[in-house]
């Protein structure tokens, strides 16, 4: 094993939830059945107080970093998780699922309902922040865990690691937030709206029951992925990468794609189609889009007693959650009394900053975690 990178890494799953201790959701339903696919990294110590939790974003999975046999992508975060790496797994015990509602191997749309036995599909019930932090909790407690050394989120799992402290007030002694929010925008609510209306709108959309039709709406899909990328990367960045450079000819004129810009986009909707189900991605924006737990009446008083201290992150090009939304959370943290360390980074990546590595960036993750 090369220095910094982890080796071989498996996948496993567990069931955590029963008819007989169903997850009750938010919203008033149950799921009988809940399947978690996680990842670990590192070793627990025997007093059981180094395990970080890695909370992923909207389209991520289990696997953060390492390897798994017979493939060559590694992780998604792999360069922030290993050894001698800000999140150090030899420090730390690191947990890393996917969450409730994916596609990923956790239970979510397109898992079986055990009262009917088909696909839950549109059936699936609307779940909230607190329903994915609710199973996260469970996995946490299957793996004899009683207090969580870090939580580590970037976007949408950021605001799951705000909507632990809040459901769990003494579980997190250290909670890193990157390029979140704590109310989505009109505009990233708009952007979102987009999304799911190409995937609803497509003709094999099927009501939502396209698995049992044997198609897949892929051209809505398609569309959602590219409108949602162009909101993860920042102007400069298309700009150093593109150009108004284009593929054809200069007196070539079409309706095709031609910029390389466009060819880029089309790339990146084509490869999600393999990687993704549309339903997963309806459920998942939709609650984000109805995240807002300083709107609930009770996070004053939850966060009024925990101990837990926060790591606020946010990137200067970063336009889908910008440092206001940053600031709101902070603010609003600290009229709550939690200790919050708040810093804009400057990066040319935009929203994707916090995959990537901008100057400062990993090292304030290392030095909040040491």
């Amino acid at each position: 094993m090369a220095s910094g990178t982890l080796g071989h890494v498996e996948q496993q799953r567990v069931v955590l939830a029963s008819p007989d201790d169903p997850l009750r959701l938010r919203g008033g339903g149950r799921l009988d059945h809940v399947e978690i696919a996680y990842e670990t990294y590192g070793e627990l110590s025997p007093e059981r107080d180094n395990a970080v939790f890695i909370c992923h974003a909207l389209t991520g999975n289990a696997h953060a970093a390492g390897l798994h046999v017979g493939e060559k992508k590694r992780g998604w975060w792999d360069n922030l998780i290993g050894p001698g790496k800000p999140v150090d797994t030899n420090r730390f015990f690191v947990i890393s699922p996917n969450l409730l509602g994916g596609c990923s191997g956790s239970t979510g749309p397109l898992s079986n309902d055990p009262a009917t036995g088909a696909p839950y599909c549109l059936d699936f019930p609307i779940l909230h922040m607190t329903d994915l932090v609710a199973a996260h909790r469970r996995l946490t407690a299957h793996l004899g865990i009683e207090k969580l050394y870090a939580a580590v989120g970037g976007s949408l799992g950021g605001m799951q690691v705000l909507q632990w402290a809040i459901d769990d007030p003494e579980a997190i002694d250290r909670a890193v937030v990157v390029a979140a929010s704590s109310r989505l925008t009109p505009e990233n609510i708009a952007f979102s709206t987009i999304g799911r209306e190409a995937i609803m709108s497509d003709p094999d959309f099927c009501n939502g029951r396209y698995i049992e039709q044997g198609v897949f709406p892929w051209r809505g899909q398609k569309v959602a992925r590219m409108i949602g990328h162009v909101t993860y990367v920042s102007a400069q960045s298309l700009d150093a990468k593109f150009g108004h450079r284009r593929t054809s000819r200069g007196d070539d004129w079409t309706l095709q794609p031609d910029y390389e810009v466009e060819h880029y986009l089309q790339h990146q909707g084509k490869v999600f189609l393999d990687r993704f189900d549309a339903l997963s991605y309806l459920y998942l924006t939709r609650l984000l889009d109805y995240f807002d737990p300083f709107g609930d009446p009770w996070t004053a008083d939850a966060l009024g007693t925990t101990r837990t201290r926060f790591q606020v992150t946010s990137f200067d090009t970063d336009w889908r959650f910008d440092t206001a939304q940053s600031v709101r959370m902070a603010t609003e943290l600290e009229k709550l009394g939690v200790q919050v360390d708040r810093a804009e980074l400057s990066s040319p990546f935009g929203h994707d900053s916090f995959l990537l590595q901008p100057p400062g960036y990993h090292e304030r993750i290392a030095a909040f975690l040491a």
